[in-house]
Formats: structure tokens, C-alpha cells, sequence
């Protein structure tokens, strides 16, 4: 299938499809799945046009780095963007015991170490070459710097302007949970994109009162992630998880008003919780993490399902949207 439409991060060369996809699934978030499953999932996630395969060394202690470049060596590379992440040094360990404490179903085969030093950096992204089985990728994130902002600033970053100025990548950034260093980030240095996960979604729009707009002030793109914030905006049940813990039940109940609403206008949540991340003009992609073919196959129809003008006027009548952030 042709490729979607891409879009250029901000002054850089790199250019990432406004789906992409996010592989944190693939180093067996919460559950294990097996490697052809993996392969399947990126396959078609191709086939539907996503050109943009998002990767961090945290993601299994490397599993996701090995299945994803396993996966994408079947495909043309001048035609597809990967990024992974720094800061999180992996160092071997006795392999004993499991890695679910973070989320992870594998053997705690190494251990992770913060590192946002200089050295460290390089040495995590030659890890991660190898892993991915590349030669380069062409956007690299500072990952969750939060309680490491000193060294992030002072060391991390200016390494991976190093590393752009050698052309080593192509594209860098910081990706957090946050709004607030993202901002800095923004204002106070020279990346080209941010990546924020859970904070411009239908539920949680704090992204919009500083990150965005000093994004688009300065040129930056932003990423977004977790726009369904962590399975809630999917599939709003009482089992539903918001930020990766059980949903509140305020939450919950905003969730299945706005699922009610989408349904009398023949559309979908997940179609609107969508539409509405991508639509603000600093986004150039959005992220989801999809672990089947049939995972990716469904985000990929939601993505392209409209949805009606009257959906959206009935959420901001009701109060579930703010009316002036509605999308354009």
C-alpha cells in the first residue's frame, strides 16, 4: 500500500507518517507474544501505510529493539523512520526472576541503569544499532529525563546535538510523560520534536495550555502517545487502566458519556479519540502501540473513519469538550 502522507520534523530532514507505530507492545508489555506475531503486527502496519516504527531499549530490555528491525529488514529503509530512546542504560544481569515490576513479561536478563551522561548516551545508542540491526536511525528521544533534568540539560542533550551535527541521526528530542520539562525543552533548546504521551487526548488536554503552543511558536513538531490514555479512550469498561493504573470512576463515566455520543453519530471513540490528537497543527504523528495485526489493522480503520461535524458539536454542547478546542 502507498505510504500515508508525511510530514516533516520540525527543521530537520526526517519526515514520519501521521500514524505511527509504537512498539512497546513488542517487548511484551504486561503479556508475552511470540516473535511471528510481532513480525505480523509490523507487516501490516506496512501494509496500511505507516512508514514511522517508534522503539526504546526499556521496552523488554531490548526485545522490542530486536523484533522491530527483525521485522523491518524485508522493507525498503530509505522509505521508513525509526526512532528509539536514550537514557536508560541496560547492563547485564543473573537473568533470575522476571522484569513484570515494570511492565514487562521477560527474563530480567539485564538491569537498567539512568544515564544521561555524554558517554552514556552514545554507548546506548550503539546498543540499540546493534539490536535493531541498523546503521543508523533517524530520530533519537531523550527518555523520561524527569528526575534527571541537570544531567539531561547539561550532558544528554547536548550530546545528541553532537550527534545531529555528525549526522549520526537525523532528528532529536525528548520524550516524557509531562508538559512541563517537554516545554523547556521547547523554549530552551534546539530540538526538532517532542514526544508526549497522555497529554492532549480527549480526557487530558494539559498539553494544550503550554506544550503546543510554544511548539508551534518555535517550529517544533510534537509526537503524541498513550492518546488513549493507557486503554481507557479504547474500550471504557470498569476493568478499563488511565495512565497504566484503574481508571477512576469520574474518568471512566466522561469516557462512556463520550463513547455514547460517538455512537449515536455512527462513528467510534477510538475514531474520535484519534482525530481529535492528531488534529491540533503541531502534531505530526501520533503513536499507538499495537501488538496483533488485527490491533493495527483496527487502529489503522479508526484512523481513517470520519467523524461527523454533529459528533463533535454535541461533545462541546454537553460539556465533554471545551468549545474551543474543538478540532479543526
Amino acid at each position: 500500500m502507498t505510504a500515508l502522507p508525511a510530514q516533516r520534523l520540525g527543521r530537520s530532514g526526517v519526515e514520519v507518517t501521521p500514524l505511527g507505530f509504537g512498539a512497546a507492545p513488542l517487548g511484551n508489555l504486561f503479556t508475552p507474544l511470540d516473535d511471528e506475531q510481532a513480525h505480523d503486527a509490523v507487516r501490516a502496519a506496512w501494509q496500511r501505510g505507516i512508514r514511522y516504527f517508534d522503539t526504546a531499549p526499556h521496552y523488554g530490555l531490548g526485545l522490542s529493539e530486536r523484533r522491530l528491525g527483525a521485522a523491518l529488514r524485508e522493507y525498503d529503509r530509505a522509505h521508513l523512520a525509526v526512532s528509539t530512546k536514550v537514557g536508560r542504560r541496560l547492563d547485564p544481569a543473573d537473568g533470575t526472576g522476571d522484569d513484570l515490576a515494570n511492565g514487562f513479561a521477560v527474563p530480567a536478563t539485564h538491569r537498567r541503569v539512568w544515564d544521561f551522561s555524554a558517554a552514556g548516551i552514545r554507548r546506548t545508542l550503539e546498543a540499540s544499532l546493534t539490536r535493531l540491526g541498523l546503521d543508523r536511525v533517524d530520530l533519537v528521544y531523550l527518555h523520561d529525563p524527569d528526575d534527571h533534568a541537570e544531567q539531561a540539560f547539561r550532558e544528554g542533550y547536548p550530546a545528541l546535538e553532537k550527534l545531529r551535527s555528525e549526522g549520526v541521526v537525523g532528528a532529536i528530542g525528548a520524550g516524557m510523560n509531562q508538559t512541563g520539562m517537554l516545554t523547556r525543552f521547547v523554549r530552551d533548546t534546539d530540538v526538532d520534536v517532542v514526544l508526549c504521551a497522555g497529554r492532549y487526548t480527549l480526557l487530558d488536554r494539559s498539553a494544550a495550555t503550554e506544550l503546543l503552543p510554544a511548539a508551534a511558536e518555535r517550529g517544533v513538531s510534537v509526537v503524541l502517545g498513550g492518546v488513549f490514555n493507557s486503554g481507557l479512550l479504547a474500550d471504557p469498561r470498569p476493568t478499563s487502566t488511565y495512565n497504566y493504573t484503574q481508571a477512576p470512576g469520574e474518568l471512566l463515566g466522561r469516557a462512556l458519556r463520550m463513547k455514547a455520543v460517538a455512537e449515536r453519530h455512527g462513528t467510534t471513540l477510538r475514531a474520535a479519540a484519534l482525530a481529535f490528537s492528531a488534529a491540533h497543527p503541531a502534531v505530526a504523528s501520533v503513536l499507538v502501540g499495537t501488538r496483533s495485526a488485527a490491533e493495527v489493522q483496527d487502529c489503522a480503520d479508526q484512523y481513517t473513519t470520519p467523524v461527523p461535524e454533529d459528533c463533535w458539536r454535541e461533545l462541546r454542547e454537553t460539556g465533554l469538550l471545551p468549545r474551543e478546542e474543538e478540532p479543526s
